[in-house]
């Protein structure tokens, strides 16, 4: 069984046509044809059954497809893999993350990396805890950087750095004047806040359910950036880890707030890693590279505190 007819059934897999497959890949759709039929016989079974809509896979062909594009994917990491034997200073990585604000820790970090090492290249996909946590075990991703993600079994947690929450509002917002916000004054102010989808969200309104307050945010959005403008814009404050502003406060058009006593709402976010997948170059680099950032920002962030 040749590489090629795995790479063209998995690529008719994904488009669902013959056609399409074979314009994808700049062959023949006979080529196509070809190809399937030598797996269909090297297997001893169909794979697909084609008719005037396209294709559809037997049962043979559902195992077969949900393989398939796994061992490409390594096989495309030993290619990797053996580049790197070769000294050569190029290479690509693969990051799943979750979550906007995992996004703006993220950014930082892979921005400054990048300018040490130019050659290298980054695809970062943004996504759910759990959907993060499966391309890693799946290949389909080098890393994942998750933030309130519940236990999942067959990965590796790198490194889990604690982050909290703080009160963000700008220096001419009345909250500005405390050093601590006490959790009931916040319900004084006009809040923007995330959608029940976020992990933070749930965890915030568990907290003001447990201290009997009740909670009527003025603003509920999706979007870190829309929570961001409007709290700029004078018209509402938002929580948020401080680093996720970092650029905003160095400005000094934001300021962090801690909240008062043990009330606060803290949170880990994990550097996750396939346990039985060997990265390439650039994948090991980049994740040293991500423990040690976050490492130091946390660390920075509890020397201010103290």
């Amino acid at each position: 069984m040749q590489i090629r007819a795995l790479m063209y059934f998995d690529e008719l897999v994904r488009t669902n046509s013959m056609r399409q497959a074979a314009e994808n890949l700049n062959v023949a759709p006979t080529a196509i044809s070809r190809q399937i039929e030598n797996l269909e016989y090297h297997f001893g079974a169909p794979l697909v059954e084609r008719s005037a809509r396209g294709v559809k896979l037997t049962a043979a062909g559902e195992l077969l497809a949900a393989r398939a594009g796994r061992t490409l994917r390594e096989l495309d990491h030993v290619q990797q893999l053996i580049e790197d034997l070769k000294g050569l200073q190029r290479g690509r990585v693969s990051i799943y993350a979750n979550g906007a604000t995992v996004a703006n820790l993220l950014a930082p970090a892979l921005a400054e990396f990048s300018l040490k090492y130019p050659k290298l290249r980054f695809t970062v996909t943004i996504t759910s805890a759990r959907q993060a946590i499966d391309a890693v075990n799946s290949a389909e991703a080098d890393i994942a950087v998750t933030l309130f993600a519940p236990p999942m079994s067959g990965t590796k947690v790198r490194l889990r750095s604690e982050i909290g929450y703080d009160l963000i509002a700008t220096p001419q917002h009345p909250a500005a004047a405390h050093a601590e916000i006490p959790l009931r004054m916040l319900a004084d102010y006009a809040l923007a806040l995330p959608d029940q989808s976020f992990g933070f969200r749930q965890a915030f309104d568990a907290l003001f359910e447990k201290e009997g307050l009740s909670l009527d945010p003025v603003f509920v959005t999706s979007s870190l950036e829309m929570l961001k403008e409007l709290v700029l814009s004078g018209a509402a404050v938002t929580l948020l880890p401080a680093l996720t502003v970092r650029r905003e406060i160095e400005a000094g058009q934001l300021l962090a707030i801690p909240l008062a006593g043990k009330t606060g709402i803290r949170t880990h976010v994990d550097l996750c890693v396939a346990p039985d997948r060997q990265l390439s170059f650039a994948a090991t680099k980049l994740l040293d590279f991500i423990e040690r950032f976050m490492r130091e920002r946390t660390n920075r962030r509890a020397e201010t505190k103290d």
